[in-house]
């Protein structure tokens, strides 16, 4: 990185306009802290990231285009120096476990007070974790997710309604490999059926 040490260049990554410039206003406040990059878009990130040159990114989990935490693994394997923290109002412990997989250094909640999040952002710099402890401890009663990752490709597949021929392609499988999947996902989640299997994989943060 070439940035320079005295002001930390933040790359800020919501999708709704007036909650971003909002943050990025008061991030700015900050002698030391400077936002160089808004985006809108999970798949605007790495490339936003690359041509600011940023230290640190800030990134929504629910954004068009690519998931933050998408976003955050794509950011991570491209940039593994770029410190990444993931702001979410979806306190769910399935998704503060794939924010750490996915090479987060900090998960926290959107309400917490700025102060926090300027806190957490000097921490990750210097190579520390932040957590949410309230998610902490969620997610350690919550267990492991039990979907493998190619159930989560299967499941995450069928959340726009495409049929098992249409994820078949889509994936490169056979129908009946689909049908052995899904059928795991719903065994797994104690769902009847596939779209319940959806439901309660997102409520969990699973999917």
């Amino acid at each position: 990185m070439t940035a320079s040490t005295d002001v930390v260049r933040l790359l800020l990554a919501e999708d709704q306009a007036m909650v971003r410039g909002a943050l990025a206003t008061l991030l700015n406040l900050e002698d030391d802290l400077a936002v160089v990059a808004e985006v809108g878009r999970g798949d605007e990130v790495l490339e936003a990231a690359k041509a600011a040159d940023v230290q640190v990114a800030l990134l929504d989990i629910e954004m068009p285009g690519m998931s933050g935490l998408d976003a955050a693994d794509a950011l991570h394997r491209a940039l593994p120096e770029v410190r990444i923290i993931i702001l979410t109002t979806f306190g769910r412990p399935g998704f503060l476990r794939r924010a750490m997989e996915s090479g987060a250094s900090a998960f926290l909640v959107k309400d917490a007070p700025v102060a926090e999040l300027v806190a957490a952002i000097r921490k990750v710099l210097r190579g520390e974790r932040v957590i949410d402890p309230d998610l902490a401890a969620a997610a350690l009663a919550a267990g492991e997710n039990p979907l493998t990752p190619r159930e989560r490709d299967v499941l995450g597949a069928c959340t726009d309604g495409s049929t098992i021929a249409d994820v078949a392609r889509r994936l490169h499988l056979s129908e009946g490999t689909v049908r052995n999947y899904l059928s795991a996902c719903i065994q797994k989640t104690a769902a009847r059926n596939r779209t319940e299997a959806i439901r309660a994989a997102q409520q969990r943060g699973w999917l």
